[in-house]
């Protein structure tokens, strides 16, 4: 319920104030568990991609942030999981599986941290050992513009125009090498960058 109450608060505010806008929603499975793997250059791109799904997401932050009283309180009502930075966090990534093999949706940013280009330009092989492990739907996303409203050392959010952009849903095999998977994943969020582009022309 609080997801959902977060999800419509933020969804007035994307609209009204960055002008939100959604490309290729119809590539969101209807059911079952999914992976939705995007770029990430400004802290708004969590918001900015459970607004534009129409399917409640879950995301793997650092724990860290759960260390503030009322940001940690929040995290935890948007379903967030907490991952223990430069160490491989077992834990963590069972409970993100779990949810995911009982129906739920992770987002993911195969970059690992924000970063200053929009276009994405590597990809972790964690991104890649869950796709491969899971066999589920792996559905890329493009952010395009949230760098305008918030970029990577600013405090403020200013007025933007921001679009989200989903690609065709693609599912990977156990026999396929987590590197090989991730940087398939990159190559179709690399497209739906070049994609973007066109259209905005």
């Amino acid at each position: 319920m609080l997801y959902r109450l977060f999800r419509w608060v933020f969804l007035i505010i994307a609209k009204v104030y960055l002008r939100l806008g959604v490309r290729g929603s119809e590539n969101i499975p209807r059911k079952g568990g999914f992976i939705l793997a995007s770029n990430h250059v400004s802290f708004i791109d969590p918001g900015v991609l459970g607004c534009a799904c129409y399917r409640p997401l879950s995301y793997m932050a650092r724990d860290t942030l759960f260390d503030a009283p009322v940001l940690g309180l929040w995290m935890r009502a948007v379903n967030c999981i907490p991952v223990k930075r430069k160490s491989a966090d077992i834990s963590a990534i069972k409970e993100a599986m779990r949810r995911v093999k009982q129906g739920g949706a992770i987002g993911l940013f195969p970059e690992g941290t924000r970063q200053v280009t929009e276009v994405p330009e590597r990809a972790e092989a964690g991104v890649g050992f869950l796709a491969a492990k899971l066999e589920v739907p792996v559905v890329p996303a493009f952010i395009k513009g949230a760098q305008n409203a918030l970029p990577k050392g600013k405090k403020f959010m200013r007025p933007a125009k921001v679009t989200v952009f989903f690609g065709k849903p693609i599912i990977f095999n156990k026999q396929m090498s987590r590197d090989d998977v991730a940087q398939a994943i990159l190559e179709d969020m690399r497209q739906l960058a070049a994609e973007s582009s066109k259209n905005s022309k």
